[in-house]
């Protein structure tokens, strides 16, 4: 059975870049009727955000990937002496070694190598030692001692990467790095090894950044004498001028997305194409028909993913096509919907006109709507001549004012609706003959203040009938 995982460690707010790991996990698996899981790799005491555990899961639940164990997660930190065992076995097995290099000592070669222009590693003086191995536990050894894997001297190590393909690495290239440290925690390389044996994972698919380190993966597991999963490492995100992502850029927490008024469907499909191609030209994975009836860009892509689409090359972050996502998904919404999802934005008693909420406003997010919403229930200030059209006159477009509020009178609270009121404004032209200008216009202007808004029937609608009124006569 197919099994991934989503393994985050819990120093901050999860980002972009954790949460499409995530998501090309839970997909994988998905499309293969395997399962998803969840790990939280706590091990990093120094940099622990106990906070950080609660975000991982609220995020997950929020854009609905959500592992299977999402409520009980496997904790590292719990799993202490399942990974000392682990190490004192490997040592046992002399595939791995104590090393009681001082921290002073340690700095000291790292110096020297960085003089003599050499790549930073660990120089194997304690390789050679040999301990009589009496203790069973760390604290059995002196102080600040530690346990090294003994990778062999001189041997390639191979493993298929189903991005990259057959990868080849010497050992001569590597250093014998630290899998359980002096404090009694393991590093990422014996906890992950040994933690994703223990949970049957098939396919680990992890950033780019840890591809160095999978020939060391290989080799523990296969020193346990496991099976290595397939592995998958995703193209590193860059920022728009191609450089290191940072938070302006967009590395910014994942929930700060949903306060900015991002929806879920709209995260899902601008990740989903940072480092895969559907290999068409698709960008968009749910039409509006089918968002009618409950379908979603994550429903739509568990049917499409394939590991073999990811890309090799980087991506790069655009928050442009984010936006046109989120107005393109926003507008699939029904007033029903969006007057649901907008009330975390302190919007009360909202009235939603019946169609497509405000559409030509060009709203990015639910919470430049709210804004915008919150603006236009203050009484607007604009120049009187924006009152009239470039085709119209001050006399036409008084006489349809007047016209249009004596008619908007006369409709009850009850019936001040969409179509009633389009009719309305409509029979205004008509008996008063005069053309659109002359009416929609200057009411549209008269509710919002501003040259660009949506129409002046959607503006009745959410300002309801009192307001819209008061506004007409002031305009007049």
């Amino acid at each position: 059975m197919v099994i991934t995982r989503f393994a985050p460690s819990p120093t901050g707010d999860p980002h972009i870049g954790n949460i499409r790991t995530a998501l090309f996990g839970y997909l994988f698996a998905k499309k293969n009727k395997g399962r998803f899981l969840l790990r939280i790799e706590d091990t990093d005491q120094k940099r622990l955000n106990q906070a950080s555990i609660n975000i991982v899961k609220e995020a997950l639940r929020w854009l609905e990937i959500i592992p299977e164990n999402i409520n009980k997660p496997m904790i590292q930190s719990q799993r202490l002496e399942i990974y000392h065992k682990a190490a004192f076995e490997l040592v046992e097995k002399d595939m791995a070694y104590i090393c009681t290099c001082s921290e002073e000592r340690l700095k000291e070669v790292r110096a020297c190598q960085k003089a003599l222009g050499k790549p930073p590693g660990y120089d194997s003086h304690c390789r050679k030692k040999t301990f009589t191995l009496a203790a069973t536990r760390l604290d059995e050894l002196p102080e600040g001692t530690v346990i090294r894997m003994k990778l062999p001297e001189n041997k390639t190590i191979e493993f298929n990467d189903l991005v990259r393909g057959k990868i080849s690495v010497n050992t001569s290239t590597l250093d014998d790095s630290v899998i359980l440290k002096s404090d009694g925690f393991p590093t990422y390389h014996l906890a992950a090894v040994v933690d994703d044996h223990e949970m049957k994972i098939s396919h680990v698919i992890r950033a780019e950044e840890w591809l160095p380190s999978t020939p060391k993966h290989v080799f523990l597991h296969r020193a346990f004498g496991w099976e290595p999963p397939e592995f998958a490492h995703l193209p590193v995100i860059l920022g728009p001028n191609k450089g290191k992502l940072s938070k302006r850029d967009g590395a910014t927490g994942i929930l700060e997305y949903k306060k900015m008024g991002y929806l879920p469907d709209a995260l899902i499909n601008f990740m989903i194409l940072l480092g895969w191609n559907p290999k068409d030209d698709k960008e968009l994975f749910v039409s509006p028909s089918q968002i009618a009836i409950g379908g979603t860009s994550l429903m739509m892509l568990e049917k499409l993913f394939k590991i073999e689409y990811v890309n090799k090359s980087p991506a790069v972050f655009d928050i442009g096509k984010l936006n046109h996502f989120n107005e393109f998904y926003l507008k699939c919404k029904t007033p029903k919907q969006l007057q649901e999802l907008i009330k975390d934005f302190d919007i009360p008693d909202l009235s939603i006109p019946e169609g497509k909420l405000l559409e030509r406003g060009g709203f990015k997010t639910l919470k430049e709507m709210a804004e915008y919403i919150k603006a236009l229930r203050q009484t607007p200030k604009y120049p009187k001549e924006l009152l009239v059209f470039k085709k119209s006159t001050p006399e036409a477009t008084q006489k349809g004012l007047k016209a249009a509020a004596e008619k908007l009178e006369k409709i009850s609270d009850p019936s001040w609706k969409q179509d009633n009121l389009q009719k309305a404004l409509e029979e205004t032209v008509k008996e008063q003959n005069l053309s659109n200008g002359d009416v929609f216009w200057p009411v549209r202007v008269a509710l919002s203040g501003a040259e660009k808004s949506p129409s002046p029937v959607e503006l009745l609608v959410t300002l309801k009938k009192e307001e819209s009124i008061n506004r007409i006569k002031k305009a007049l």
